[in-house]
């Protein structure tokens, strides 16, 4: 898949695709209320509808796992009577959470859509930050319903890959541990560092929460003082990638996520710029995450 220049209002292509391979770094780049249902309507089949968790997911107000523990918690009600686990909306159904009215009818409609921002340093992944920092969601496109959903986070001297969604469900999949999804990050470090210290970065290093690894290590160039590797981890711990190295007294002086999962960087999004995939891409990264239909 050819990438596409960014001036003149083109967009570059994500390379999609589903085996990983190593990316060389160049030195220098771094509400309206929904109607009651009717007392004259016949009850739904148990087993039609869908269930809560997963619409209000899809829109974004949550993630499945933090909407199941609102459920567990007795904040949902639909029609009036507390939800469970199982429950499923149908339409015309009255939902509330926290006893506030949610116009879930407009999420069951909404079309997933999947932003890829190259994330420059000094920003920071979240919505509000007390120290009035630069945040991520200030350059994203609005949404007419439901909100944005980081996969996944770059801390705030992390640049890089950042996958944005609003289909709550979608995020899950990429994020969850379970799915051990690949993360590759370049990685520019001052000095030299022996082939031990490498393997012992792939064997296994004891932190603060646990023991962690490298899964492949790539050198991808450079010469003198600094030296460019790419790295893939399959977890997602806070500052994991960073930490490792530290443990090792090697010195990170760039760290840049450039491949998440099937994804990866396109050389042409520059720092601070934003790609929406298209309907062909977006079908490829849901086949990944293992869900049937993009437009569902």
């Amino acid at each position: 898949m050819k990438n596409k220049p960014t001036s003149s209002g083109q967009r570059p292509s994500p390379f999609v695709r589903p085996a990983p391979a190593a990316t060389k770094p160049s030195a220098n780049k771094p509400s309206a209320k929904p109607s009651h249902k009717s007392a004259a309507k016949a009850p739904p089949h148990p087993e039609s509808g869908e269930r809560v968790q997963k619409i209000l997911a899809r829109g974004g107000v949550a993630s499945r796992r933090e909407i199941e523990k609102w459920i567990a918690e007795g904040r949902l009600k639909i029609n009036g009577i507390t939800a469970t686990l199982g429950t499923r909306l149908h339409t015309g159904d009255h939902l509330q959470i926290n006893d506030r009215v949610i116009n879930w009818e407009k999420f069951a409609e909404q079309p997933t859509r999947v932003l890829l921002y190259h994330k420059p340093t000094g920003e920071v992944v979240t919505r509000r930050d007390p120290e009035g920092r630069p945040i991520v969601f200030r350059r994203l496109p609005q949404l007419a319903t439901g909100r944005w959903i980081a996969v996944g986070r770059l801390d705030i001297n992390t640049s890089g890959l950042l996958l944005l969604t609003n289909n709550g469900e979608l995020a899950n999949r990429l994020m969850h541990p379970s799915t051990e999804v690949e993360r590759e990050y370049a990685v520019r470090i001052l000095g030299h560092v022996s082939d031990t210290t490498l393997a012992t970065l792939q064997e296994g290093v004891q932190l603060e929460d646990g023991l962690a690894k490298f899964d492949q290590i790539y050198f991808s160039g450079g010469e003198g003082a600094n030296k460019w590797y790419n790295v893939i981890v399959t977890e997602g711990r806070n500052r994991l990638v960073r930490r490792l190295w530290e443990a090792q007294n090697v010195v990170v002086s760039r760290l840049m996520r450039v491949r998440y999962g099937p994804v990866v960087l396109p050389d042409s999004l520059r720092t601070g710029a934003v790609y929406e995939i298209n309907e062909k891409e977006l079908q490829l990264l849901f086949e990944f995450a293992g869900l049937a239909k993009a437009a569902e």
